[in-house]
C-alpha cells in the first residue's frame, strides 16, 4: 500500500509522470465512469439516523419503512425518501419462494443487506435476524448481530417475539452497541407455536400480551417495536404505553408509522399462489405486475416474428470496407458458409437502414 501511495504522490505532484498515474488507474476494479451508482436522492437529508427518527416520533409525523430485498428496489426506496429500509426475513418466501420465513439463512441474508446498502444511502437500513442464528445463546444473537452490520452493511437489526430469551438477546444486543428493533404480535418464525400465520391481540390475555411484550423490548433498549396484525385498539394501546415509535403492518392506523413489503404494496407478483396469500392488510399502490406481464409477452411476440431488434436497436456498424475485408478473410480461412451469412446480413441491415430513411414515421 506505501507503494503504490507513494507513486502516486510522484505521478500527481510531477506532469512527467502522467502515463504512470494513467497506467495505475487501470489497476481500480471500479471503472472510471462509473454507472451503477444509481440516482442521487431527492431529499436534503444525506442519511437517516435514530436521532432523526425519533425527532419525527416526538413532533408526531408518521414514519416510513418499506421491506426490500435488492439493489433495484433499495435505490427506488432511497430516490422516494423513505424513511427506513427492512432487508425482512420474508425475502424467503418473496424472493426465495418458500411458503415461510423459516428456510432461509443468514448467509443468504447478508447477499441481501450487501445489495440493499449499495442502493439505499439515504434509509436507516435494518436487516432481520433469520430463524436459528439467535435462539441458542445471547452470544449467538449479538455474534449474528455483529455480522448483519459488519458484512451486510446494516446500521441495525430486527429481530422477534416476546419471549424472555428473546427480550435477553434483544438487551445483550443493545449492550453490545446495536440499534434493536423488537417485533411482536404475529411473528411469523413463531408459526409452529401460533398454528399459521395467525392474527393476535384477538382476546384479552393475547392483547395483553402483545403490549407487555412491547414494552419489555422497550425495557431492554429497542428503540423501536413492529407490530404485525393486531387489531387497532391493541396497536394504539401499546403505542400510548410505549415512549419509543409503533411500526404498524396490519395494525390499524393508530401506530407511529407503517411498513409494507416492496412486491406487495407495487403489486407485483401476479401469479395465482401468490394473490392466495398477499395479505388482506396490504394496499396496492400499483399494479406492477400486470404491466411486467404484458411487456414480457409483448418481448416474446416481437422476438417471434422478428420484429426485435430492428435498426433502431442494432446499433453497432462496421464500415462497407471493413466488411468486405472480413468477408474476404473469412474465405481465405474456408469458412465460406460464415462469409455467406456475414455478407447476408450486411444487405439486410443497409436494406433496413435506406427503409429507415425513406420512412422515418415507421
Amino acid at each position: 500500500m506505501a507503494f503504490f501511495t507513494s507513486l502516486l504522490r510522484r505521478a500527481s505532484s510531477s506532469s512527467s509522470c502522467s502515463p504512470l498515474l494513467r497506467n495505475l488507474r487501470c489497476l481500480s476494479n471500479v471503472p472510471e465512469n462509473t454507472v451503477y451508482s444509481g440516482p442521487t436522492s431527492q431529499s436534503s437529508i444525506k442519511r437517516v439516523t435514530l436521532t432523526y427518527l425519533r425527532q419525527k416520533h416526538r413532533r408526531g409525523e408518521p414514519i416510513t419503512m418499506v421491506t426490500a430485498y435488492d439493489y433495484p428496489s433499495a435505490v427506488h426506496l432511497d430516490t422516494a425518501g423513505v424513511d427506513v429500509c427492512l432487508v425482512g426475513d420474508s425475502a424467503s418466501m418473496v424472493v426465495h419462494g418458500h411458503d415461510t420465513t423459516l428456510p432461509i439463512t443468514l448467509d443468504e441474508m447478508l447477499v441481501h443487506c450487501r445489495a440493499v446498502a449499495r442502493g439505499a444511502k439515504r434509509p436507516l437500513l435494518v436487516g432481520d435476524l433469520p430463524f436459528g442464528t439467535y435462539e441458542s445463546s445471547t452470544g449467538q444473537a449479538v455474534d449474528t448481530a455483529v455480522r448483519l452490520l459488519k458484512e451486510g452493511g446494516m446500521d441495525a437489526i430486527k429481530l422477534e417475539g416476546g419471549a424472555p430469551s428473546r427480550i435477553a438477546a434483544a438487551k445483550a444486543i443493545v449492550e453490545a452497541g446495536i440499534a434493536v428493533i423488537g417485533h411482536v404480535g404475529l411473528t411469523p418464525q413463531a408459526i409452529s407455536v401460533l398454528g399459521g400465520f395467525k392474527p393476535q391481540g384477538k382476546n384479552v390475555s393475547s392483547a395483553v400480551k402483545v403490549v407487555e411484550a412491547a414494552l419489555a423490548f422497550q425495557e431492554a433498549g429497542c428503540f423501536s417495536v413492529v407490530l404485525e396484525c393486531v387489531p387497532p385498539p391493541v396497536a394504539a394501546a401499546a403505542t400510548a404505553a410505549l415512549q419509543i415509535p409503533t411500526i404498524g403492518i396490519g395494525a390499524g392506523p393508530f401506530c407511529s408509522g407503517q411498513v409494507l413489503v416492496y412486491h406487495d404494496l407495487l403489486g407485483m407478483l401476479q401469479h395465482p399462489h401468490h394473490a392466495k396469500v398477499t395479505p388482506k392488510f396490504c394496499k396496492q399502490y400499483a399494479c406492477v405486475g400486470e404491466v411486467i406481464n404484458n411487456a414480457l409477452l409483448e418481448y416474446k411476440e416481437e422476438v417471434t416474428n422478428g420484429s426485435f431488434p430492428d435498426p433502431g436497436h442494432s446499433p453497432y456498424k462496421i464500415d462497407d470496407t471493413d466488411v468486405n475485408d472480413f468477408l474476404h478473410e473469412l474465405q481465405r480461412l474456408g469458412l465460406d458458409k460464415a462469409a455467406s451469412a456475414a455478407c447476408e446480413a450486411a444487405q439486410n441491415v443497409q436494406e433496413s437502414s435506406k427503409s429507415v430513411e425513406e420512412n422515418p414515421s415507421k
